[in-house]
């Protein structure tokens, strides 16, 4: 379990592909967020890796809620959860825990239904992912960041 430590302390040295998900997952670019995040998980080692792990998960899971997909909503759901709970209350300036309570207020509607068959994404219960402390700066152009197809 990890307890913190000078990664929350870094409020200038978040890394340009972290923000630039931010960016993309606020802004409700779900796909875009998972596709930055990914190529950052693909480049990271340690402790970090899971918790990349565990925001693309939840980007990826909200896509699908997005698109209907909601039994695959479900299952990205529960898996973000677990690979987000060893980094709570707080890593890499996100409250985690606050992140955590945000999906699940979403996705409240998709874990009570019985057998899911169609339901609306909340759109005004859209998780916002916020930093403390903030950055110095953003990226400008958040998509000259995404990965180029091959």
């Amino acid at each position: 379990m990890y307890n913190g430590g000078m990664a929350d302390t870094l409020c200038d040295s978040y890394h340009p592909l972290y923000l630039a998900g931010i960016q993309f997952f606020n802004a409700g670019d779900y796909f875009e967020a998972h596709e930055v995040w990914e190529a950052l998980w693909h480049e990271t080692a340690g402790p970090e890796r899971r918790f990349y792990q565990g925001l693309i998960q939840t980007a990826v899971g909200l896509l699908h809620f997005c698109n209907g997909n909601l039994r695959g909503a479900l299952s990205l759901y529960r898996s973000s959860q677990d690979y987000l709970k060893p980094y709570h209350p707080s890593y890499l300036g996100l409250n985690v825990t606050g992140f955590s309570e945000q999906v699940t207020a979403c996705c409240a509607d998709l874990l009570h239904l019985p057998a899911p068959s169609t339901l609306d994404f909340p759109v005004d219960l859209a998780p916002e992912m916020e930093l403390n402390p903030a950055p110095s700066a953003w990226p400008e152009d958040p998509h000259a960041l995404l990965p180029e197809d091959d």
